[in-house]
């Protein structure tokens, strides 16, 4: 019983010091990128002239600029520049096989999905979004004390191998990062892409690999087994598996990248040894392109 008290209470220790660090490492990275002078515009309830556009229905008669109405037939309306923030909700695996890495110079896939979507994070609460969770733990916010937040439910590991992504809570027409391995079951993917979708959310999924898992560089006997446990498997002859296992990653990424296209989605797949700086960009720019 006091082993047992002890070993959590040291467990629980050692994810609190994870997030200052991690939160440290992220506003590093994230002042990497510079805002543009123009900021995140998008047509909404601010008070500066963004743009006019045909009357829809559903438009209120009120709405409609008279003046430029006037100058032929069709009728117009005078929209504003957006500032009322958008939300953003993002999923980060935190399932065991995250927590894999094929040298000590390599950090975790965790540790890089982590610190990408918190700096991606940090951009985009700068830049006025409000930023939380999928499901309810941390619906979005702005400020300081919710990249806080972020940071500290980041830190946090489930005990499964493979979790699979939360879609529950998504709000309508907003945007979403799923960020992940994605080497569990891609029909849980699938069923959440598709119920985002469904509420009109578009969002990117970013995928995270050790280069070892791209390459397979195994050769003899070898012992894999999940990062959790529960999955072990043993071979006198690895490096005959490559070619079957390049091939099933490389249905796995098609997948993923119809999945995206399908559901208006944007995907890429990211290594652990290549610059976090890179991720970023295309994560802050992908998500920058996903205002519709």
């Amino acid at each position: 019983m006091t082993a047992g008290v002890t070993t959590l209470r040291q467990r629980a220790q050692e994810e609190a010091s994870r997030f200052p660090a991690l939160l440290a490492r992220a506003e590093q990275l994230a002042g990497t990128v510079l805002l543009g002078e123009h900021g995140r515009r998008r047509a909404g309830m601010g008070d500066d002239f963004w743009q006019y556009r045909p009357l829809r229905p559903g438009d209120s008669y009120r709405q409609i600029d008279w003046r430029r109405s006037g100058r032929g037939d069709d009728q117009y309306v005078r929209e504003r520049e957006w500032q009322i923030a958008q939300s953003v909700q993002v999923w980060v695996d935190p399932g065991a096989s995250m927590r894999f890495s094929s040298g000590k110079e390599m950090p975790t896939k965790a540790d890089r999905a982590r610190l990408v979507t918190l700096a991606a994070s940090i951009l985009l609460i700068r830049g006025g979004e409000r930023v939380g969770l999928t499901g309810w733990a941390l619906p979005p916010r702005r400020g300081d004390v919710q990249v806080l937040r972020l940071a500290q439910m980041f830190s946090e590991e489930g005990a499964e191998d493979y979790a699979q992504p939360e879609a529950r809570g998504i709000i309508p027409h907003s945007r979403a990062i799923f960020v992940s391995d994605f080497l569990g079951d891609l029909d849980a993917v699938e069923a959440a892409l598709t119920k985002a979708a469904d509420r009109g959310v578009r969002g990117v999924l970013l995928q995270v690999l050790d280069p070892s898992e791209e390459s397979f560089p195994f050769e003899g006997r070898t012992i894999f087994e999940s990062m959790g446990g529960s999955v072990a498997y043993e071979t006198l002859k690895a490096g005959e598996l490559r070619a079957r296992y390049l091939e099933r990653l490389a249905q796995r990424k098609a997948r993923l990248t119809q999945l995206a296209r399908l559901t208006g989605w944007q995907y890429m797949c990211h290594h652990t040894n290549e610059s976090a700086q890179a991720a970023l960009l295309w994560l802050y720019r992908a998500m920058d392109g996903g205002h519709g």
